[in-house]
């Protein structure tokens, strides 16, 4: 099981080119040294199970976590290609993919981005980050944050599976979301519907999430 994880929230511009590759390093880079060491063996005995645990931020970029998204997306594209291959082997590989999870790890990330300098921005776009993000954000993890606990139980019932899904995600609130995304392969309705969502129907998001 590949669990280790950091996050980051914010406007591009106030984050280093540092804090981006060693976020890569441990999301990303993290589990293909994982899988380069437990493949092999796995190969050549015919038989293992990899899970991953990914995010919905991998199948659907969340507007202020460009970089964790994309440290996702990288994730799932791994193991997308890797799995044929794997399946060769009898080798499973299946990624659970949460929203939001009410930890610790969540915490210190919007305490950070509450303290963090946005002088390195635009005031309009600093502005929306605390004052609609970060605000939401906090709804969102309010009324739809699982536990860990709960997290766990999923990533049991997907290890116990006798034919493990590549694919698991926990929240079903979340469904509607990733369907956008396939319904229209030009991105207009998925984009149309998120920018709608932050910036004229905010409000209305709040309240439904109360």
């Amino acid at each position: 099981v590949s669990n280790a994880g950091v996050g980051m929230a914010g406007p591009l511009e106030c984050q280093s080119l540092a804090a981006m590759q060693s976020l890569m390093d441990t999301n990303f880079f993290g589990l293909v040294r994982l899988v380069k060491e437990v493949l092999p063996d796995m190969k050549r005995r015919r038989g293992g199970h990899i899970v991953v645990i990914s995010s919905i931020m991998g199948l659907q970029g969340i507007v202020f976590n460009d970089i964790y998204a994309a440290s996702k997306f990288a994730v799932e594209g791994f193991c997308e290609s890797l799995v044929v291959q794997a399946l060769r082997f009898n080798v499973a590989i299946s990624l659970v993919e949460p929203g939001p999870v009410t930890t610790e790890f969540e915490a210190k990330v919007y305490e950070e981005a509450e303290r963090a300098d946005y002088s390195r921005t635009d005031p309009e776009t600093a502005d929306i980050f605390t004052n609609l993000y970060l605000r939401n954000s906090k709804d969102v993890f309010a009324s739809l944050g699982q536990t860990p606990e709960d997290i766990a139980e999923h990533t049991l019932r997907v290890i116990e599976a006798a034919r493990p899904p590549f694919r698991h995600q926990t929240n079903v609130a979340y469904t509607p979301m990733a369907a956008l995304k396939h319904a229209d392969p030009s991105g207009a309705l998925m984009t149309d519907a998120f920018y709608k969502l932050v910036f004229k129907y905010d409000a209305v998001l709040r309240l439904s999430l109360r």
